[in-house]
């Protein structure tokens, strides 16, 4: 006899509507784990799509990601002829709010010299940008079509290629133009004191031609760490690896939201333990007859436990494969990006048998502590 099997036979539509109660909550635990990993692709994907070897900006910054931060744009010529640089390339990053078909579209524009690192786009429909104004390449997420017009501050721009997945840390998705475009745009977009300010210190020799940051791409032979140091060393500058941009986005952009979803998926996993504790222990009780019987005739203890660690495994698991499947069909139709690793499934399967395990520890204790005289009363 199977407790489970039995509660199938006898009560399927009970047993199913329990399996897909507990589905939707384990459902939501793997739903937060892929928020997390998400989260983490959609803040290391930009740094990492750029392709550099070294990033720097403004001294004292920790990355155009992180901070704000500006350069004169010939800083890039300054670094091009650095010892162990292979290429160099100026870029601008920048969140705008544009009006779009009566709403505010909210973007982050990416703005690189054609040509030059920073500049290159995984193309999923329509093409690179070509021109060197007017064009832009948008990501699926922001709802622009292949060869719609839409206009940014004064200037309308066409929309040539189509990128997937290319957002920014903040969830944004990416729209991509040439660094002069995205230069005018941060000007406009600038506060009118800034724009003011600017105008006034032009003839003093003050300058609009700005840069977020430099991509440096290095030579094959060359030390990281010793082109790092030298350029470290210019004044008003400040560079830093890949692997150190990276640890900043991880440990501090993302940090406090990181922290957040890993905590709320661990409440979960404590509120679905006792839900499924309290759920082994009803049906236990519910059977209290049947396992009273079975100690009458002589079953042993071990064969009344495994009997009800049966029924938890298998509602656990059954409940889990109907979680995997909903959160898969469904992980489109967020709002940010959701990434299901198959390991992070792996973990989690093998977390959620040592809490079928451990919440049927009451259900044990209960059915342990059955009289088989009971089974002869009314």
């Amino acid at each position: 006899m199977n407790l489970a099997w039995r509660d199938v036979q006898h009560g399927l539509g009970r047993f199913i509507l329990t399996c897909v109660g507990l589905s939707l909550l384990l459902g939501v635990v793997m739903g937060m784990v892929g928020i997390y990993r998400g989260l983490v692709a959609e803040a290391l994907g930009l740094a990492r799509s750029a392709g550099a070897d070294a990033w720097v900006v403004e001294a004292g910054k920790r990355g155009p990601f992180a901070e704000s931060s500006r350069l004169p744009r010939d800083t890039r010529d300054a670094v091009a002829v650095h010892a162990g640089v292979a290429a160099a390339g100026a870029v601008v990053y920048q969140t705008v709010e544009i009006p779009y078909r009566g709403t505010n579209l909210r973007v982050f524009i990416v703005g690189a010299q054609i040509g030059r690192p920073g500049s290159e786009v995984a193309i999923d429909e329509g093409r690179a940008i070509l021109r060197s104004r007017s064009e832009v390449v948008a990501d699926r997420k922001a709802g622009l079509a292949l060869g719609e017009r839409i206009r940014i501050g004064r200037d309308d721009f066409t929309v040539v290629g189509l990128t997937a997945n290319a957002t920014s840390s903040g969830g944004d998705p990416v729209l991509m133009m040439t660094l002069r475009d995205a230069q005018i745009v941060q000007w406009l977009f600038d506060p009118s004191a800034v724009r003011r300010e600017t105008a006034r210190d032009a003839p003093a020799g003050g300058s609009s031609d700005l840069v977020s940051a430099i991509i440096v791409r290095m030579r094959p032979n060359a030390l990281p760490e010793g082109v790092i140091g030298s350029i470290a060393r210019w004044k008003h500058l400040t560079a830093m690896t890949a692997a150190q941009q990276e640890e900043i986005l991880t440990r501090s952009v993302i940090e406090r939201a990181r922290r957040q979803l890993g905590l709320f998926a661990v409440i979960l996993l404590v509120v679905s333990t006792v839900v499924i504790g309290l759920i082994v222990y009803t049906m236990t009780m519910d059977k209290k007859k049947a396992i009273a019987t079975l100690k009458l005739i002589g079953a042993p203890d071990r064969v009344i436990v495994a009997l009800i660690l049966q029924q938890a495994l298998a509602m656990g698991l059954m409940g889990f494969a109907i979680g995997a499947a909903l959160i898969r069909l469904a992980k489109d139709y967020f709002p940010r990006r959701v990434v299901l690793e198959t390991s992070d499934t792996a973990i989690l399967l093998g977390i959620i048998i040592i809490v079928c395990l451990v919440a049927s520890i009451f259900g044990v204790r209960s059915a342990l502590k059955i009289d088989p005289a009971s089974a002869l009363g009314g």
